[in-house]
């Protein structure tokens, strides 16, 4: 009997690693710009995660992607409201400058892991739906391996290739640093939101740096 199970499992790990490691970046940060007590948001990422992975292996897709996106929402508004802080706080001189620092580093980081989350959820419907169609020919992003004709996918090996989260990392950096993709076009509109969103919040971050530098000078 022919099992309709897929081929290739995307590991999930990477994606709970990302997150855990954006509550960590929190405690890099000042009480006064977050929200709640530093350990707060690793703490709610970690126990949210719990029914996250049972939802999943328990086959319950639509609960595990629900809690999926319910968790990055609370990642993603709890990054924006303490880059909100931290901008209310450049006027009012009350923050020492090395944690105005620290705290813009460590929102740049949180903001690339964040939306590198985003687009591994949301790009060709998700790692679950990608797993089940086995091979990436279609979604948001136009990555090289997809460009390949089939003589090369095998030559390569790549004939069963589909984007992992690193993947997704790597646009994501991109954009936060160059703001703008490099190698990999952006096709979809939301994809486009995002990616202008995203090269927003890494823009305002890193005027916040090199302002506060130039005070300290």
């Amino acid at each position: 009997m022919k099992s309709d199970a897929p081929k290739r499992l995307e590991p999930r790990w990477p994606a709970a690693l990302a997150l855990l490691a954006v509550g960590g970046l929190r405690l890099a940060m000042p009480e006064s710009l977050s929200a709640g007590p530093a350990w707060l948001l690793i703490a709610v990422v970690a126990v949210l995660m719990v029914p996250t992975y049972w939802a999943r292996y328990r086959g319950l897709e639509m609960m595990n992607k629900i809690l999926g996106y319910v968790l990055i929402s609370i990642v993603t508004l709890d990054m924006v409201w303490s880059l909100c802080l931290l901008i209310a706080a450049l006027p009012s001189h009350k923050e020492a400058p090395p944690d105005l620092l620290r705290s813009a580093g460590a929102l740049w980081l949180a903001n690339i892991l964040v939306f590198a989350s985003w687009y591994w959820r949301l790009d060709a419907g998700g790692p679950r739906a990608r797993e089940l169609r086995g091979v990436h020919t279609d979604g948001a992003f136009l990555f090289p391996q997809m460009t390949l004709d089939q003589q090369a996918k095998r030559e390569m090996g790549e004939q069963s290739w589909s984007p992992g989260f690193v993947d997704y990392l790597f646009l994501a950096f991109n954009t936060s640093t160059a703001f703008s993709p490099t190698d990999v076009p952006v096709l979809s509109r939301w994809a486009k939101v995002l990616m202008m969103v995203q090269a927003l919040i890494s823009f305002t971050t890193v005027a916040l740096l090199a302002a506060r530098a130039v005070n300290i000078l």
